[in-house]
């Protein structure tokens, strides 16, 4: 057998898919929709400090690095080995990968690296792709299945993948989770290249599973074990207008819950529509929530709506984490009961902080509402941002908010799942920045850079902010028209800005700081803030030039917990801006700091260092450390304290840390 080519050694040589999908069946999908239209990640540009280097690193560096290690951990072998046998070669190595699900890895790398071509090219990118999609062609079996471990070796594939296809999917085979991540590449590699082989490979794939499931006497009455497919078919039918597709996402919803053999794990005891709390595996969770989102807006199906919209309601009430990870427990990375939000076993797996954007952003997308900006942005700042190191190149699974010192970042992990959802995250998050509906145009994330709209009366508008967000509150936004032009620019005044931690009463703050209030001004004159739905409302005609300034107060916040989170009682955790804050052992005396005491009162300052963990806000004040003496009494020494922001602890090496600092005696850890 060849050896597979190398990201940096890549030659031409495998033959391209000849099938092409004719461009006359590519169609934009305007019947049903969501309400609120994101402006495309390919339309806004941003060159500020804080995520424009964040995105060049994923894309010179982690995208690369993630192929690489793709390569040389067998996932490419894979669809090598299963192209052999498809060829009729009798081939040695028939030992089946690692997970049924590792297919899905170079999918994602793939998406994330196809986003990226869409802003900026790269021909060595591209021609690695080119082979790589040509690979994944060649291991599709001739009526669509794609699952490279029955392929290798159909009499002995992985144990977790049943003798026979699909037998298995409820459970662990994974095969729909593969053809989902497949779907999601597919739709975001013909979206940034006009080429259809990839296209070609899913469409083929989801004509399989649409004679394969579904009501009829003669199909399989079966839902996914693992979601996301139903995200996936979803981009399908959106660039293809095939109704086959959306009804068998609806579907794979529909049927779930419905028969006997299900349960919370796999959110499959009662049907989706009938659920009231986040369940389960906190992974498969958020992807089903925005499968139902992504159907509810296509159908029309209000029951979706009122479902998802009690579930989210459950979450962010009683089942959220302050970083805004979901997921409390390590033992099936699942939520825990409401307010079980434990702290040093805390889950929150970087995937489920990636999903909780997705539902997050779709909840928006239904409704307008700021609420789900708010929780979106504390989870990208916080819980999502932690799962990858400054370098783009080693990564956390699981996201704690405490750490006795024994928890480091890894290069890698056998099951991958969490750096491949990064890379393909990450490229697209400029498309989470701003929204339009009529003739609304929303700003609902801060950061440097512009925007290119089109209005509703069809002129054109950029959208240029200038700030250092999420390090400073002052957001100048500058209109560019073609044409004076009448319409309402409704700008998000963040929850925390308002003196809300999260849209429900988990977290408050336990401060009496007298803020500075929220200032706006349009063409330097003072404006009252209209609110509406978390949004200052602005409706004028606007001409070229018109600057709209936005100061939003940024002093450094105690936060505490609803007296119900148990892990959290005489504990305060630091917040300022959308930046949640942890106190690390390089910064603090004795490299200790679950022993700290801060004591309620205490003034905390915010210093900007650009020499630390590549430019970071930290906060400085006075704690209380307790340790035990000789004779067994408390020692209490005051000392100089640091925190810094979460999403940068662990890049220095291993040691303590922690989220929530004792207030009182009564919070602190033994010594």
């Amino acid at each position: 057998m060849k050896h597979t080519p190398g990201f940096c050694g890549f030659f031409a040589g495998l033959l391209l898919l000849a099938v092409a999908v004719p461009q006359s069946a590519l169609a934009d999908v305007a019947q049903h929709d969501y309400p609120f239209r994101p402006v495309p990640f390919t339309a806004v540009h941003l060159d500020d400090t804080f995520w424009a280097p964040r995105l060049e690193t994923n894309r010179i560096t982690t995208i690369p690095y993630a192929f690489a290690k793709c390569e040389a951990s067998g996932r490419m072998d894979n669809f090598e080995r299963a192209a052999a046998v498809l060829r009729g070669e009798n081939i040695s190595n028939r030992k089946p990968p690692g997970f049924p699900f590792d297919d899905t890895d170079p999918y994602k790398v793939l998406e994330g690296a196809s986003y990226s071509l869409s802003v900026q090219s790269n021909p060595q990118m591209s021609s690695y792709l080119d082979y790589l999609v040509s690979l994944i062609a060649s291991a599709q079996e001739p009526d669509g299945y794609l699952y490279t471990t029955r392929t290798i070796d159909p009499e002995h594939p992985h144990p977790w993948s049943g003798k026979q296809r699909w037998v298995n999917e409820e459970e662990l085979s994974h095969e729909l989770y593969n053809a989902g991540h497949l779907f999601e590449a597919a739709a975001a590699n013909y979206q940034a290249t006009g080429e259809t082989n990839l296209l070609n490979v899913a469409l083929k794939a989801a004509d399989l599973l649409v004679t394969t499931f579904g009501p009829g006497t003669n199909q399989l009455h079966v839902w996914p074990g693992h979601e996301i497919v139903e995200m996936g078919l979803a981009k399908l039918y959106r660039l293809t207008g095939n109704e086959r597709y959306l009804e068998l996402a609806k579907y794979f919803l529909d049927v779930r819950g419905s028969l006997p053999g299900g349960d919370d794990y796999h959110q499959s005891r009662i049907p989706p529509v009938d659920q009231t709390e986040a369940i389960g595996h906190a992974v498969r969770a958020g992807y089903l929530y925005s499968g139902m989102a992504d159907v509810a807006a296509l159908t029309g199906d209000e029951d979706y709506v009122q479902a998802i919209d009690r579930i989210w309601e459950n979450c962010v009430g009683k089942k959220i984490y302050i970083t805004g990870g979901i997921g409390a427990r390590p033992n099936g990375e699942a939520f825990g009961d409401n307010y079980e939000l434990p702290n040093l076993t805390a889950y929150n797996e970087t995937c489920a902080a990636v999903a909780n954007v997705f539902w997050n952003q779709r909840l928006f997308l239904l409704h307008g509402d700021a609420k789900y900006v708010d929780v979106l942005e504390r989870t990208l700042y916080n819980g999502l941002l932690a799962g990858v190191s400054l370098s783009g190149t080693t990564f956390f699974y699981p996201n704690p908010l405490e750490s006795t010192g024994d928890y480091a970042r890894s290069p890698w992990f056998g099951c991958a799942c969490c750096p491949g959802n990064i890379t393909r995250f990450l490229p697209s998050l400029p498309g989470y920045f701003y929204a339009q509906q009529g003739g609304k145009v929303y700003v609902n994330l801060f950061a440097a850079g512009t925007a290119d709209l089109t209005l509703a009366d069809g002129r054109k508008l950029t959208l240029t902010q200038a700030t250092t967000y999420p390090w400073n509150g002052a957001i100048k936004i500058t209109a560019t028209l073609e044409k004076k032009s009448k319409f309402t620019m409704a700008i998000r005044i963040p929850g925390w800005a308002r003196g809300e931690v999260v849209p429900s009463d988990l977290y408050y703050f336990a401060d009496n700081l007298t803020n500075d209030p929220v200032t706006l001004k349009v063409n330097g004159e003072p404006v009252a803030i209209k609110l509406s739905h978390g949004y200052a409302i602005l409706e004028r005609t606007w001409k070229s030039g018109d600057v709209v300034d936005l100061d939003l107060p940024m002093p450094a916040r105690r936060v505490m917990a609803n007296s119900k989170v148990k892990a959290d009682i005489g504990r305060v955790a630091l917040e300022r801006g959308p930046i949640v804050f942890c106190a690390e052992w390089p910064d603090n005396p004795s490299g200790k700091v679950r022993n700290l005491n801060l004591p309620n009162g205490q003034a905390l300052t915010a210093d900007f260092e650009p020499a630390l963990l590549n430019g970071v806000e930290i906060l400085k004040g006075k704690a209380v450390s307790i340790s035990r003496a000789s004779d067994g009494s408390s020692v209490k020494t005051q000392q100089d304290f640091e925190a810094i922001p979460y999403f940068a602890w662990a890049n220095r090496g291993k040691g303590e840390m922690t989220v929530w600092l004792a207030d009182s005696e009564a919070g602190a850890p033994a010594p």
